[in-house]
Formats: structure tokens, C-alpha cells, sequence
């Protein structure tokens, strides 16, 4: 992976692992999705090790994860296979340094690597920067979707 320089630091992506739970779920946070620290490190734990059609970076100034992106390898029966960022963040404060444009280009290599040609995001209504940020990176808006979710129980049965 390539490294890029800030300011003063050169920015790190590596894999995510289990003792970035506290830092993730801080960023977590800033997407408006409040995790705990032990929740987030639970979800990492049962995630680890990453099978290869999903992808969790973190992107690193010195010590500190100051963003990070997950991706996965989408197969339906209706389309061609296509990778899904499910999420990315960048720590308020380091924002527009290239650190979200990092994580996107090596989302993108990691796909092609892949063999999958075609990189998706969603992105809610209101994430006008988002949106924005999406579009100088070279997506295309193709469609406007609602999404409805129902609540299960954990029970079987």
C-alpha cells in the first residue's frame, strides 16, 4: 500500500485489527453510529480473520487511526458482482487531506485485484459533503432509494 505525507506525518493503511476497537468505535460515532468500545470490539473480534471478499482498513498518522473504510465483494443473482463500501470515515479534524481519497483508491484496487470492475456506495440524503466528496472522487449518482428494515427477533423460532 502507499503511504502519503500530511503536515507533518505520513499517513499508514494497514488491515484493521482487534486493538483498533476503541478508535473505530470513535469514529463510529461520527457517522451518527454510537458504539461502545467493547461492542465494536466484539464485531471485530467475530469478523477477524477478514475472508477475502471483505475488506476493513484503517488509515493511520503516527499512532492514531484517524479513518477508516470497509468494503465487501457483493454477488446477486440479478447483476454482475460489485464491491459495497459499507462505510467510511475520516476523523473530524483531518478531513480533506487525501485520507478519504486514500481509502477509496486502495478500496478500488483491492476490487479490481478482485477481478470486480465496479466500486458502489450509498450515502444518506442528508451527507451533502459526503455526497460531495463521492463525486471529485469519480462516482456517479445512479439512483435515489428508501430503505426499510424490520427489527427480528434473535429468538429462533
Amino acid at each position: 500500500m502507499e503511504t502519503i505525507a500530511t503536515d507533518d506525518e505520513e499517513l499508514v493503511l494497514r488491515g484493521v485489527a482487534a486493538e483498533d476497537a476503541e478508535a473505530v468505535a470513535k469514529l463510529s460515532g461520527e457517522l451518527g453510529y454510537e458504539t461502545s468500545t467493547s461492542e465494536m470490539k466484539a464485531r471485530l473480534e467475530g469478523m477477524l480473520p477478514l475472508p477475502d471478499h471483505h475488506l476493513v482498513l484503517v488509515a493511520c498518522l503516527g499512532n492514531e487511526v484517524v479513518g477508516w473504510i470497509e468494503a465487501e465483494v457483493v454477488r446477486h443473482l440479478q447483476s454482475s458482482p460489485h464491491t459495497l463500501i459499507t462505510g467510511l470515515v475520516v476523523k473530524e479534524g483531518v478531513r480533506s487531506v487525501g485520507i478519504g481519497r486514500r481509502l477509496c483508491a486502495e478500496a478500488e484496487r483491492w476490487s479490481q485485484r478482485r477481478g470486480v470492475s465496479l466500486l458502489r456506495v450509498t450515502s444518506r440524503m442528508t451527507r451533502e459533503r459526503a455526497h460531495r466528496f463521492y463525486l471529485r472522487e469519480g462516482f456517479v449518482q445512479t439512483k435515489t432509494s428508501a430503505v426499510f428494515e424490520k427489527v427480528l427477533s434473535t429468538q429462533g423460532g
